[in-house]
């Protein structure tokens, strides 16, 4: 089945991440990789029937994204999002490589492509999707270290900015997740 062929493919190139990061077994590894498989993992468990082209595209979300550092471009609104941008068409063009490989259609390559890059977002269900489980993988995993090492109000102001990217429904799962009290009284202060 191709599917379980190009998410290993994917899961091999994102081994090579020089960055570890510790898993909840206490064993480390790969960041982008592990990320990846949180990313399929949180999937799942939110839209358990997704198609396979978003299922892809959901573990190609950090594809290689060591191969692009943040520190390389201006610590600004205007460079940050370059960044995003660039990742963004980084990250679809290696998963569509990946997908060509594994003879998926050209329909279906530019499809998770579209997904990779974001566009759409809001309209696309696929996109949203990827970007709820994003959201939802950063409340659920990042959240608590992120917060140890920013300003309350730098905290608050990208809970807002998260929540307003959200879905509905994705918003209510975030509601729904094991947070600690300090990350749970964050969130709260950003809705209020």
């Amino acid at each position: 089945m191709p599917l379980k062929q190009c998410l290993a493919a994917i899961d091999e190139v994102n081994a090579q991440d020089p960055k570890q990061e510790m898993d909840e077994k206490g064993q480390m590894q790969a960041a982008c990789l592990l990320y990846g498989q949180r990313m399929s993992q949180v999937l799942n468990n939110f839209q358990p029937e997704a198609n396979e082209v978003l299922q892809i595209a959901v573990r190609a979300q950090h594809i290689q994204r060591w191969h692009i550092p943040r520190s390389d471009y201006p610590m600004d609104r205007p460079g940050y999002l370059r960044w995003r941008r660039e990742l963004g068409a980084h990250h679809a063009e290696l998963c569509g490589k990946i997908m060509s490989d594994f003879d998926y259609n050209d329909a279906d390559v530019e499809k998770a492509k579209s997904i990779l890059r974001k566009q759409k977002l809001k309209q696309d269900p696929d996109t949203q999707t990827l970007e709820d489980v994003a959201c939802l993988v950063f409340l659920q995993y990042y959240f608590a270290d992120f917060a140890k090492s920013h300003s309350e109000e730098k905290i608050i102001s990208i809970v807002q900015k998260t929540w307003r990217k959200m879905s509905d429904n994705a918003q209510q799962t975030a509601l729904g997740l094991s947070l600690g009290e300090q990350e749970l009284g964050l969130i709260q202060k950003a809705l209020a």
